[in-house]
């Protein structure tokens, strides 16, 4: 078939090598989308593979439909029949259909991150600890990294190291919480996110042929972004793909940055020690940048110690210089990218959607939006608040939770008195209570509200159980749609929206109205074989961030580093490359950390297909204070070659005459422009306790040592002007300018 021609060799033979275990080492923009659907659609076709016994794992559902339709494309409807999906719904579905052999019922609930941080916040508030120490992301962080791991709440308190860092965290209590924390998920038949991953090797371990029949039914494993799983994922992994070891790990150890969300980068520099027996193919050639970008992005991830040796190259166009934009403020540099956006896109013919702007933290938008609007430019904010995060979206979704599923907890607290039916919070407290004191559910509390109430009380929570019956028997006779739109309408919901005549209450009621259009659309679609409202739930459930997005507008896309992986654009702005900033000072601890920040300066690079930019401000709005900032010590990294300083330096400071050019690893004055020369190798290694002086007072005949130049004398010092330099005669480099804003220079004498 002609799939195979459009290969180049190192995809065909990671293609058609379908056998033993197999690592593809992707670097960025080589095809590795094409490659993972090509060697499905191969399986199937050239290998006769029935596709109920292929598991493809990914990491959003976005990914796994686009390479759904791709084979199918190839093989026909068939590609419907693969096991294909996020981890968290391949194994949510394999839980459903096993989840009572580990004491949860099949309909259980799925809790999303603010489920689990308002149980958390109820655990913390019984348990009479102060909130402000057990803030509940700092609990939920450490429950999930705990999970991860595999530490379940009895390890987690049986662990002395884990035991000794709580207390100097000064959170001895944190195990007794993880511990309640999970107890009250079970009871009320919920799993977060990090239990379905969990769960299901606890699934494994203590029911062995429950693994023996998933081991029967996969006869060939793939995972895709294989850099970005965890302890718990890999392991899971490893065990289905135990018999036939018919195992296939796609990835790049260089796009490995999601360490904080617990992913191992071990786990594929690693691979081979698990599978002596493995075949590595390095898919090395990039299709989706220019020379100059592939060069750049080469020079900055070099620099890491850790990593698989690739050679990425490419065949595209040289390309343009990287632009380097230096502004006098964090407002300044948003309005130069503004700026330099409108003049593109005018003189380029472009459209928005070719323009990205990343960023190292979400506080950086501000700027860029303020900017952005000053200029009449469309953009659009990936990882804001999405439309399944909403106040009126969760409060319809909870109803539908509480009826599929009446020990859910979170959303019982949720619905219980919206619309309002006059029970307080006292009556509420008073169920959790009896339902905990007396170990049952809040169900059977509420359905028997007269022994465990009183006063009026009695009836209008008897009243919301006979709604919530009612509920049931409509959601257990019709599909899905019919059932939400007989549950907006008669819980009183819609009409609290509709009565509400202002512009967000109009915007609520709108978008409950499109969530009834979006299970609608579920139950019409012919590949949802089951349109309950239990399997709509899941779905919902099991989103990620990266599938909400809206990709039907115009619009530059603003967006963390983190959450760009795996797309690309025209045009590139990675903005902030401040030292503190970016790299970010919580990652500077160690190397592991700092290597970190390195690749997630290569992620952000390796977007850009035809030009690049990277911008940096000298002072910067932070925690409500003004800082001077340091441009980061990644600029020095990029091949000098590759880079060049923006003529139209921020007008908010004199800069006379004076052009920019990189050589070495500083920025260097000049007069006039010079012709470039290749930089000499370095060989200095500087003292590992070194330390920059302050050089505000550097003086002619100083002996100093830089980082990467070595030693030299300072031959004389220019202050005229705002940018102070200083021509300094280095031992193995000879005579070098170099701005003492951006230098760093330790001063010996």
């Amino acid at each position: 078939m002609n799939y195979l021609s459009e290969l180049n060799e190192p995809q065909r033979r990671a293609v058609t090598t379908t056998e033993g275990p197999l690592m593809i080492i992707a670097g960025a923009g080589s095809g590795k989308t094409r490659v993972l659907t090509s060697r499905i659609a191969h399986l199937m076709h050239e290998e006769q593979v029935d596709p109920f016994h292929i598991l493809a794992l990914t990491f959003t559902n976005k990914a796994a439909n686009e390479m759904r339709q791709r084979i199918e494309r190839v093989v026909g409807v068939e590609a419907r029949n693969l096991w294909m999906g996020t981890f968290h719904s391949v194994f949510a579905r394999i839980l459903r259909a096993e989840a009572e052999k580990i004491g949860y019922p099949s309909n259980f609930t799925i809790y999303d991150t603010d489920d689990s941080k308002s149980l958390i916040r109820s655990v913390v508030k019984e348990m009479g600890l102060d909130d402000k120490v057990y803030k509940a992301n700092t609990v939920l962080s450490r429950i999930s990294g705990a999970k991860n791991r595999l530490i379940g709440w009895q390890e987690y308190q049986n662990d002395p190291f884990i035991k000794a860092d709580d207390d100097a965290a000064m959170k001895p209590k944190m195990g007794a919480i993880y511990e309640t924390y999970q107890k009250r998920c079970f009871k009320a038949g919920a799993m977060d996110f990090d239990d379905l991953l969990f769960n299901t090797n606890v699934l494994f371990r203590d029911f062995p042929e429950v693994l023996y029949k998933y081991q029967q039914r996969f006869h060939y494993v793939m995972v895709d972004e294989f850099q970005d799983t965890n302890v718990s994922q890999y392991l899971i992994t490893k065990k289905l793909a135990a018999v036939r070891r018919n195992i296939c790990v796609v990835g790049d150890d260089a796009q490995s940055i999601y360490a904080f969300r617990g992913a191992d980068i071990q786990n594929i520099l690693n691979f081979e020690k698990d599978f002596p027996d493995l075949t590595t193919v390095k898919l090395e050639q990039n299709y989706r940048s220019s020379k100059n970008i592939v060069q750049a992005a080469n020079s900055i991830i070099s620099k890491n110690k850790g990593q698989l040796k690739k050679s990425v190259w490419t065949a595209n166009d040289e390309g343009e210089q990287i632009e380097l934009i230096k502004a006098a403020s964090d407002n300044e540099e948003g309005r130069l990218v503004a700026t330099t956006i409108f003049e593109v896109k005018n003189n380029l013919k472009l459209n928005n959607s070719d323009f990205a702007i990343l960023y190292r933290t979400n506080s950086q938008s501000r700027a860029m939006e303020e900017a952005l609007r000053k200029m009449n430019i469309h953009y659009k904010i990936v990882g804001g608040l999405s439309f399944y995060q909403r106040k009126e979206i969760k409060d319809l979704l909870a109803y539908l939770r509480y009826i599929v599923n009446h020990n859910d907890e979170e959303a019982f607290k949720r619905i219980i008195n919206f619309p309002k039916r006059g029970i307080g919070d006292s009556t509420v407290d008073k169920i959790i209570v009896a339902a905990y004191e007396h170990d049952i559910s809040i169900w059977e509390v509420i359905n028997n509200s007269d022994a465990f109430l009183s006063g009026r009380a009695i009836n209008t929570v008897a009243d919301f159980t006979t709604l919530i019956k009612s509920f049931k028997i409509e959601v257990e006779r019709k599909d899905a749609f019919e059932a939400a739109s007989t549950v907006a309408k008669n819980s009183g919901l819609l009409k609290e929206l509709y009565d509400d005549k202002t512009i967000e209450g109009l915007n609520r009621y709108e978008n409950v109205q499109e969530l009834l259009n979006a299970i609608k659309e579920f139950v019409d679609n012919p590949e949802n074989e089951d349109k309950s409202m239990g399997a709509f739930l899941q779905e919902i459930a099991l989103l990620t961030d990266r599938d909400r997005d809206d990709d039907t507008q115009d619009a530059v896309t603003l967006m963390t580093i983190h959450s760009a992986k795996g797309l690309e654009f025209k045009h590139v702005f990675v903005v902030g490359l401040e030292e503190d900033l970016f790299p970010s000072q919580m990652m500077m601890n160690s190397r592991d950390d700092l290597e970190e920040e390195r690749r997630l300066f290569y992620v952000a690079s390796t977007r850009a297909m035809e030009k690049l930019y990277y911008t940096y401000a000298l002072t910067r709005y932070r925690f409500g204070r003004l800082l001077n900032c340091e441009p980061s010590r990644f600029l020095e990294e990029v091949d000098p070659m590759c880079i060049k300083v923006n003529k139209r330096i921020s007008t908010s400071e004199p800069v006379g005459s004076m052009h920019y050019k990189r050589e070495g690893s500083a920025f260097i004055g000049l007069k006039t422009p010079v012709n470039r020369v290749k930089p000499q190798a370095v060989t200095h290694v500087p003292d590992p306790n070194f330390k920059a002086s302050d050089t505000s007072h550097l003086q002619a005949g100083q002996r100093v040592e830089h980082p990467k130049f070595g030693f030299g004398s300072v031959n004389n010092v220019d202050t005229d002007g705002a940018n102070r330099k200083a021509s300094i005669n280095f031992e193995k480099f000879g005579e070098k300018t170099l701005l003492l804003s951006f230098a760093k220079l330790r001063i010996i004498e």
